[in-house]
């Protein structure tokens, strides 16, 4: 089993009420779900959809044919028929539509005036989630307690008029389409399974990681991480404060942090741009940072709703001056919780920035998991606290050690002074101007650091043949696309993946030869959402060794799995 269903209309009709309540009712009920979104950058109007694939195995990526098309105007009609899948069916109201179509595949559900029975026309989303669920043939029994959960505050009329309302439109589909042929087979799990995507699992991991303050001015798609933290803001003691823009952001973070407690920042690419001094004040004054960069397509305010993977370059060598960073790139919302976890304990440990490169498909697109593994989770104060330093003489902030790592003191909490300078400083802190001094402070921060940090870099995950005629590689969010379309080609070929989520400090071959895998292909592909192959240009930077195929998309939208596996085959079948 493995169906597809998109709501279309415009911003504004609900689509992602109804959306989101289904893959709820569905994840619910342990069957397998992702989601992903389509929205244009206006508040009303225009035409977006809400894509939910389920299935009774994991998956990972959007597909391309459409089996349930919900219908909420004409245009969606007009624009996504061509989508539809063999026995793929158009649900819609022929009323809000202004037309009737009697052609095969389609089935009319008047959900407004089905709606007015049931308590008003404000409940038609309700209508059409139900009316979905009968077509599948599902218990109507998770979407009545989702709804008494969602409506139980204000009141029984609301609570038992919606519960009726999606009775009524499940009753009518039912009846419309009892020869459609789609059948969910039993859950997939016996329990139900954990629905989250990639900004709630960044924001998840923060909280995991002991972050108490969160600066950011809004901007999508990074928004979902603020919204997240606030939202558990006075039950976790979290300070969330939302800035007068993205300069004020990250010096707020750093102020937070330079104070004793974990702080984060993030945004996407246009207020990342802004935030580049506060990135290399973070390094010179060695004051732990996380930051999160959601990209969507530049340059300047570029698609502000859709999807890239540019601004990796940008990301890997932002600030001025030379200093040593760590960049993450999650391609799973399990990884986002994972390595923000890690992201917060690399930037106490070792001092430096941390990002975590993220971008609107991970952040927006919901998949479900059975849970997250609490056990990996790192959690260690590496900051010096009360007693701890009361048995230091001489504090100095800044002192040359044979690991580049100097003593962390928290401000106010001992008799020292913590003293440190946005100027180059000596270890105590103090500006200075001499050359040798100058020369001891850049080999403690940037080369006594990064051989460090390389050791905790994790090494690309293979997937698939173990001894691959053909790799294909990326980085980032295109792990769930490049996993089901190896999966697809394996029936054929000897395939694998090769996902980097780990980028700078650039992974090392000592844990695992991942160039020999490269090496012993007769073919291999790098697979990137941008125009320029960031990551093929980083790997021949960094390694010496190129790809034979670039397969690069740069239209804001994510790759779907009939698009690339369709483009894959086309070289492998030349092999």
């Amino acid at each position: 089993m493995d169906y597809t269903i998109r709501i279309g209309g415009e911003a504004g009709q609900g689509l992602q009420t109804i959306g989101g309540v289904l893959a709820r009712v569905f994840s619910r009920s342990g069957l397998h779900v992702f989601t992903n979104q389509d929205y244009m950058s206006r508040i009303r109007g225009g035409h977006n959809f809400y894509q939910i694939r389920l299935s009774d195995r994991p998956v990972s990526c959007p597909r391309e044919k459409v089996d349930i098309l919900v219908a909420l105007d004409l245009n969606t009609v007009e624009t996504h028929r061509q989508a539809l899948s063999d026995g793929g069916v158009i649900i819609y109201d022929a009323s809000s539509a202004g037309r009737t179509f009697d052609t095969p595949g389609f089935v009319n559900i008047p959900f407004e005036s089905i709606a007015e029975g049931a308590g008003g026309r404000i409940m038609a989303n309700t209508v059409a989630t139900g009316a979905v669920l009968g077509m599948l043939g599902m218990d109507l029994g998770v979407l009545e307690e989702l709804l008494r959960e969602r409506f139980g505050k204000k009141g029984e009329d609301v609570t038992a008029g919606n519960i009726n309302a999606a009775r009524a439109g499940y009753e009518t589909a039912l009846r419309a389409c009892g020869a459609c042929g789609f059948k969910v087979s039993g859950p997939a799990e016996e329990r139900p399974l954990m629905l989250i995507n990639g900004n709630d699992a960044v924001g998840l991991g923060a909280l995991v990681s002991g972050c108490r303050f969160y600066a950011a001015y809004p901007m999508t798609p990074s928004t979902g991480i603020m919204v997240f933290l606030a939202s558990r803001a006075r039950e976790y003691g979290i300070v969330v404060e939302q800035a007068e823009d993205e300069v004020a952001a990250i010096n707020m973070a750093l102020g937070a942090s330079f104070a004793g407690v974990r702080a984060m920042t993030g945004s996407s690419g246009g207020g990342f741009a802004l935030m580049v001094e506060g990135l290399s004040l973070a390094a010179m004054t060695e004051t732990p940072l996380m930051i999160a960069e959601v990209q969507r397509p530049g340059p300047a305010t570029g698609l502000p709703t859709r999807t890239e993977q540019s601004d990796l370059l940008f990301v890997l060598h932002a600030g001025h001056g030379e200093f040593a960073r760590v960049v993450l790139a999650p391609g799973t919302p399990e990884q986002a919780f994972h390595l923000t976890n890690k992201a917060f304990d690399l930037a106490e440990k070792y001092q430096v920035p941390v990002l975590i490169l993220s971008d609107q498909h991970l952040a927006d697109s919901e998949w479900t998991f059975s849970g997250l593994d609490s056990g990996r989770l790192r959690n260690r104060d590496y900051r010096l606290r009360g007693e701890a330093l009361r048995g230091i003489a001489a504090y100095r902030r800044h002192r040359l050690t044979d690991d580049g790592v100097s003593p962390l003191a928290v401000p106010g909490e001992s008799a020292h002074l913590v003293v440190t300078d946005s100027d180059e400083h000596d270890e105590e802190g103090h500006l200075i101007e001499d050359a040798a001094t100058r020369a001891r402070m850049v080999q403690k921060r940037l080369h006594r650091k990064l051989p460090l940090l390389r050791r905790e870099i994790d090494p690309p995950i293979l997937y698939g043949d173990e001894r691959p005629d053909v790799v294909i590689a990326g980085w980032g969010s295109t792990y769930g696309v490049i996993r089901e379309a190896v999966d697809l080609l394996s029936r054929r070929h000897a395939v694998a993946m090769l996902h980097f989520s780990e980028l700078c400090p650039f992974p090392s071959t000592d844990r695992f030869d991942y160039l020999g895998i490269l090496d012993g292909a007769r073919l291999t592909v790098c697979v990137e959402n941008n125009a320029t192959g960031q990551f093929a240009r980083l790997m021949r930077a960094e390694t010496g060794r190129g790809f034979d195929v670039l397969i690069n998309r740069y239209d804001g939208r994510p790759f779907t799995l009939e698009g690339l596996a369709g483009e894959l085959d086309g070289h492998v079948s030349r092999l």
